[in-house]
């Protein structure tokens, strides 16, 4: 990120007296393929935000910038999402970001619930969110909402806001206002652990990323032919025989009860709702062997529909040969344990019976129907939705007695013709559709020829396959017409007949963590901004999507997270330089991280002027990616001597193909007299010589600076006012002062740039070589400067004050 003491390295300035060599590495520029450079620091705009809300307004000249004195207030019901936010950003930022109860302050970020009658739009996941200098308000009707508006604010932060270590900041917001809400209330994903068996660890992971884009349910395929993955009480054989492997014959697995309810709790604290899935009457091989061969006990026969006799473990991908006998008295005990069981453990709405790809060769239509219509009334007895792939449709729903139930399309088939008849079919009986379509949602299908990851029976899919679904459209109001056939019109799946979008995720080829998160992004979020956002909107569309989602893959290298460069997303480049002091003339080591995904270690390259007319090439190193990983962020390394005492503006410019960033940093070359790191108690007074306050120290009470003294404080937080009079050298370089700031006959250097400050600005009477800089501030008073030869400057970066700007500062 940048440090705001940088200003394009175009200022050359002279010190007197002694000071340290500090090292202050900045960001200038970030490139984004096929674009001009932008600064990191640029506003984010709706161009940066994945799902793009329903309503977004710029506020021109009002930017929040999120400081050592930054608290997270609301009452105690926001207190679960306001804790969320702070751990979030203080790994970051290294602020201490307090949760508190107390009233909202200016510099505070505030969450609040209201029932006003203003709000009721909202509904119970939408929010508000509004940014000036002053301070940001989440306001939301539901938890729900704060949540979704807590994860906008995460996305409006530069993206290093995700780094897992601290990084130098600023951490701005630019003034906006949001007012957002979902267009379908299902917004889900579907992971299968019954292919591959996936601990609970993996799964939360898998929920921590999801629910970030504002999915809210997670489906999960708990059972199929290659294992059975829940304990089920009184049902030992389910796990110990039916769990015992993975697809391949990999190892397999299963969760206890008590491992489910905490996924499911903590998929709960994440605004996800999750639904079990165990598939019936197919996809059930191991429960019929669970119940077969010399390990099982009891031995019940009677299950077995599948085609084989006696049946036979099958760990191949093979579909559509298994199934569970509907006349036998002792499927239905099974299942009513496994309905039962799983529906009290989980306080969703839905169960989801399965039901899919059951040929008329193993059960006949008549039977299959008479199975569905079985279960759906067990399901019912425990006050469940029925939930089931479209296959479903079939079955008698839409009868008095018939329960309520949910048909998951999923047919790759042309949707126009009888590809969507089973979606068609389940509209005419009254169901709700969840949109599903294989050849537009399942993300275990390939991405690129060749992969070794997933399969490709519904096609090779990219992100621009994942949003758009037919032609140039995204929208599944209009996937599937009304179709007339054997002079019979079935009718058109609208936008009143669907409960919303899943993508799904199987397991057949995907063993670890990172293939799951390889074949997940940047392919979810398309599917989650099409649940998300509403049908008609500007940002609507796949260029701007990919535009927009591009700026994800910094934060996916800095989370961990596994993904896809695809190359129909313009990834950029951009780099991070942290501050640092140092006491030799030597600069050595890492100068940078270079993000630039998808490119190869060999396609980036970084030159660093040194600023003392001297240059050299920058060392990358890194993890480089394969056919089923991303690569990591890359490391830059410089070493560079000087030969004589001075401050030099250097930069780094590093480059791919399609792209460059440019991050400048100053290099201040002498000695510091005195150091402060950590916390300094009470307050601090510069006599004679050089005070440096290393970045993140603290002075907890007031500094002064006395004449012939000097201050130079880059990222540091002074709880006090700052005062200096007849200083030689005063800069105060990002971070935050809690009162104000008087400099008076400053006889060096004045540097004041990026500086939160609570309280007036006021410099006077300074008589220096160059002219001073004000640069960047938020200023929550007067801006006031008389008398200074030359007058103060911003070069090019305004100040936002709270109050009159006068005098020579006047335009500042």
């Amino acid at each position: 990120m940048r440090t705001p003491n940088t200003t394009g390295g175009t200022r050359t300035r002279r010190r007197l007296g002694s000071i340290a060599l500090v090292v202050t590495l900045a960001i200038q520029a970030a490139g984004q393929v096929a674009t001009p450079a932008l600064a990191d620091t640029s506003p984010v705009t709706a161009s940066q935000l994945v799902p793009v809300p329903a309503n977004m307004e710029a506020v021109p000249g009002e930017t929040f910038v999120v400081g050592p004195t930054t608290r997270i207030v609301g009452a105690e019901e926001t207190r679960a999402v306001a804790d969320a936010l702070a751990a979030t950003m203080r790994a970051s930022t290294g602020y201490p970001l307090p949760v508190s109860a107390a009233a909202p302050q200016p510099g505070d970020i505030a969450l609040s619930l209201t029932d006003a009658a203003d709000a009721a739009d909202l509904g119970d996941e939408g929010y508000r969110l509004d940014v000036s200098s002053t301070g940001i308000r989440i306001e939301a009707r539901r938890p729900a909402g704060l949540f979704y508006g807590m994860h906008t604010l995460r996305q409006l932060l530069p993206p290093w806001i995700d780094s897992p270590t601290v990084r130098p900041g600023p951490w701005t917001v630019s003034g906006v206002r949001i007012t957002d809400t979902p267009r379908y209330a299902y917004r889900g994903m579907m992971l299968d652990i019954a292919r591959h068996f996936q601990p609970p660890a993996v799964v939360k992971r898998v929920i921590d990323q999801a629910s970030a884009y504002k999915l809210n349910v997670l489906h999960l395929h708990v059972s199929d032919d290659q294992g059975f993955r829940i304990a089920i009480n009184g049902r030992p054989e389910l796990t110990t025989i039916g769990g015992q492997f993975s697809i391949n014959n990999d190892p397999g697995g299963f969760w206890t009860q008590a491992e489910y309810v905490d996924v499911v709790n903590y998929a709960a604290a994440r605004f996800m709702t999750v639904i079990p899935e165990v598939d019936s009457p197919g996809h059930t091989n191991a429960i019929v062997m669970s119940y077969a061969g010399p390990e099982a006990n009891p031995v019940l026969p009677d299950v077995n529909c599948t085609r084989n006799n006696p049946p036979q473990w099958n760990l191949t991908g093979a579909v559509g040969y298994s199934a569970l006998c509907p006349e036998s008295p002792n499927t239905w005990a099974i299942l009513t344990d496994i309905v039962n069981q799983l529906s009290a453990m989980t306080p969703g709405p839905y169960y989801h019976l399965g039901g899919d790809e059951v040929p008329t060769s193993t059960l006949s239509s008549a039977r299959y129907v008479s199975f569905v219509d079985q279960e759906a009334q067990i399901v019912k007895a425990q006050n469940k939705v029925v939930m089931g792939w479209a296959e479903i449709s079939q079955a008698n729903f839409g009868q008095p007695d018939s329960p309520a139930a949910v048909a998951q399309f999923w047919n790759n088939g042309n949707p126009a013709g009888s590809g969507g008849d089973t979606a068609r079919r389940a509209v005419q009986k009254g169901m709700k559709v969840v949109m599903s379509p294989a050849n537009h949602t399942y993300l275990d299908m390939q991405q690129f020829v060749g992969s070794p990851l997933g399969l490709s029976w519904a096609g090779r899919l990219d992100v621009s396959q994942f949003y758009n679904w037919s032609g140039t459209s995204s929208d599944p109001a209009t996937y599937i017409p009304a179709r007339t056939t054997g002079g019979v019109t079935l009718p058109a799946v609208t936008d009143a007949d669907i409960l919303g979008v899943e993508a799904a995720l199987w397991s057949e080829t995907l063993r670890t963590v990172d293939d799951i998160g390889f074949q997940m992004f940047p392919r979810l979020p398309a599917t989650a901004e099409i649940g998300w956002s509403p049908q008609v909107h500007p940002d609507r569309n796949l260029a701007s999507f990919v535009s927009r989602v591009a700026g994800h893959g910094l934060r996916w290298q800095l989370q961990g997270q596994n993904f896809y460069p695809s190359p129909q997303v313009p990834w950029g480049i951009d780099v991070a330089a942290p501050s640092r002091a140092v006491d030799v003339r030597t600069v050595a080591g890492e100068i940078a991280s270079v993000s630039a995904p998808g490119a190869m270690l060999e396609q980036v390259s970084a030159t660093v002027d040194w600023g003392d007319g001297t240059s050299s090439p920058a060392t990358l190193s890194g993890t480089a990616g394969t056919n089923k990983t991303a690569n990591g962020i890359y490391s830059a390394t410089g070493s560079h001597t000087y030969g004589r005492n001075g401050v030099y503006q250097a930069t780094i410019t590093a480059t791919r193909p399609t792209g460059t960033a440019t991050a400048g940093f100053t290099v201040v070359v002498d000695t510091c007299t005195a150091t402060v790191t950590g916390t300094h108690p009470g307050p601090l007074v510069v006599g004679a010589g050089v005070t440096c306050l290393a970045p993140g120290a603290t002075v907890s009470g007031p500094v002064t600076v006395r004449t012939g003294g000097s201050l130079i404080a880059t990222g540091a937080s002074i709880q006090g006012p700052v005062s200096a009079a007849g200083a030689t050298l005063v800069e105060l370089i990002g971070g935050s002062v809690s009162g104000p700031v008087s400099l008076t006959g400053t006889t060096g250097e004045i540097e004041v740039e990026g500086v939160r400050i609570s309280g007036p600005l006021t410099v006077t009477g300074a008589n220096v070589a160059a002219a001073p800089v004000l640069a960047g501030n938020t200023v929550n008073g007067p801006l006031s400067c008389a008398g200074n030869t030359p007058a103060p400057v911003n070069n090019g970066q305004p100040n936002t004050v709270r109050g009159p700007a006068t005098g020579q500062c006047k335009g500042l």
